[in-house]
């Protein structure tokens, strides 16, 4: 379920550093942004709008839809004690993500710890990349959505706004002026929630595109 958390870690470790190509402080808070994108693609979250008894804005937890897994589960279980501002979520959850999210991702064969420097985030042993495949992947289609304006998936989408947002698709990306001009205008495109409008069932995405446009502030 935490697709969008999952593959944007593996891409900020894509890297030979043996460190997360973002210091710790933003780290933490798109990989907690990413886990509430998530829950909001799987339609479990969502900003209150004009009119409930929540003031709009707030995120709110949502009953039913696809259950949860234990990336997402703690970010859920705290929407659902009250609903939250969505700086007030990421500062809660940033610290329980940065954590959980690696081990898990170990566990699925995906990263494991070496000997090496980690000064980022406090650590003398580091995350590395086991396998490529997956991050080759999600690397691919971020590169096709930007630079060859194919409709981003939703994965992507949320990716993209989450390090446009932060200012943080540097870490990903060596370009001159005129690449960053280019990259920038389809970021902010895509930030925008355009990309909805390309696909046919349209409920989970339109709940990813709104719950990150509320998230977008918390990140600048």
């Amino acid at each position: 379920m935490a697709q969008i958390a999952e593959d944007l870690l593996l891409l900020l470790l894509d890297n030979s550093s043996l460190e997360p190509a973002l210091e710790r402080a933003r780290h933490e808070k798109v990989l907690a942004a990413a886990v509430l994108l998530d829950l909001a693609f799987a339609c479990r979250v969502r900003p209150a709008v004009p009119g409930e008894s929540v003031q709009p804005g707030r995120l709110i937890a949502l009953a039913g839809g696809a259950a949860t897994d234990p990336v997402v589960e703690p970010a859920y279980q705290l929407l659902q004690q009250k609903p939250l501002w969505p700086d007030a979520a990421i500062a809660k959850l940033r610290k329980g993500v940065q954590n959980g999210l690696p081990t898990h991702l170990e566990r699925l064969g995906e990263i494991g710890l070496v000997d090496g420097p980690a000064k980022r985030l406090g650590r003398s042993r580091s995350w590395q990349l086991i396998r490529r495949e997956r991050v080759g992947l999600a690397r691919s289609a971020l590169l096709s959505a930007l630079f060859d304006r194919d409709p981003p998936t939703p994965t992507t989408a949320g990716i993209v706004t989450i390090l446009h947002a932060a200012d943080g698709l540097g870490a990903l990306l060596s370009l001159n002026d005129r690449g960053w001009r280019w990259v920038h205008a389809r970021a902010s495109e895509i930030a925008s929630g355009s990309w909805v409008h390309e696909y046919a069932t349209a409920m989970p995405e339109m709940n990813l595109a709104v719950t990150a446009s509320a998230l977008r502030s918390a990140l600048a």
